[in-house]
């Protein structure tokens, strides 16, 4: 696995490399100093499985580099890296299109897990966004398909734990086959065209599935979709 850490401060880079040899083997991590030297790299066609950028970086700023990747490099896993892990600043990573918030301030312990969560398909976010008066409420699971009538079972479904797997969450929310799937590629930040595009679905058709999603979820936008998602534990199908 190749993996790009981008952060300008050449000591946090060699502890992170250091860190990060027990994450996969084999792994290759390389560093970029600045978000535009780690767009270069691409631009020259270099390919990573998983960029780690700090959003406090000289020149353009780590929410323009990952809104870039978003756009460029949808397949490219970005999980940011902040010396803050205040309510705005994960908001705007989720924006940007990060699959994952990892404070500086987390232990190494931590940050391997929350990438191993990453790489697993998972989301990981700080703790306090979960926090009472964080940026999404704890998620009430509102059953799309046929319990949406309030029948026996629909009021007696919990949360699944940590863990579960992407299909048992979706079943647990009431969704169809194809709406856990459009829900998949709203999480990774595909716009609904694309969605379209990837499923051979109507655009018309994309829009039904992703509002039910968001009512399923007791959300109303893409973000707070990721947060609901990752407290519920889903992964990735792909």
């Amino acid at each position: 696995m190749r993996l790009l850490l981008v952060d300008d401060h050449t000591l946090f880079r060699e502890g992170m490399r250091l860190l990060l040899q027990p994450l996969v083997q084999p792994l290759e991590v390389e560093e970029a100093g600045s978000c535009e030297e780690a767009l270069a790299r691409f631009e020259a066609g270099e390919a990573f499985d998983l960029v780690l950028m700090d959003l406090a970086l000289p020149g353009a700023s780590g929410i323009q580099g990952m809104a870039w990747l978003k756009a460029a490099r949808p397949e490219v896993k970005v999980v940011a890296l902040s010396s803050s892990d205040d309510r705005d600043s994960v908001l705007r990573a989720l924006d940007a299109g990060a699959m994952g918030f990892i404070p500086k301030s987390s232990t190494g312990l931590v940050m391997l897990a929350a990438l191993q969560l990453v790489l697993a398909r998972g989301i990981y976010l700080p703790p306090s966004v979960f926090l009472p008066g964080g940026v999404a409420a704890p998620v009430e699971l509102r059953p799309t398909g046929a319990d949406a009538t309030g029948s026996a079972g629909a009021a007696d479904r919990a949360d699944p734990g940590p863990g579960t797997d992407g299909p048992a969450v979706a079943a647990r929310l009431g969704l169809s086959p194809r709406q856990a799937e459009v829900l998949d590629l709203l999480l990774q930040g595909k716009s609904a065209k694309l969605i379209a595009r990837d499923l051979d679905l109507g655009l018309a058709t994309v829009k039904t599935h992703t509002t039910a999603v968001l009512r399923a979820l007791n959300v109303t936008t893409r973000t707070q979709a990721i947060v609901a998602a990752s407290r519920l534990g889903w992964r990735f199908s792909r």
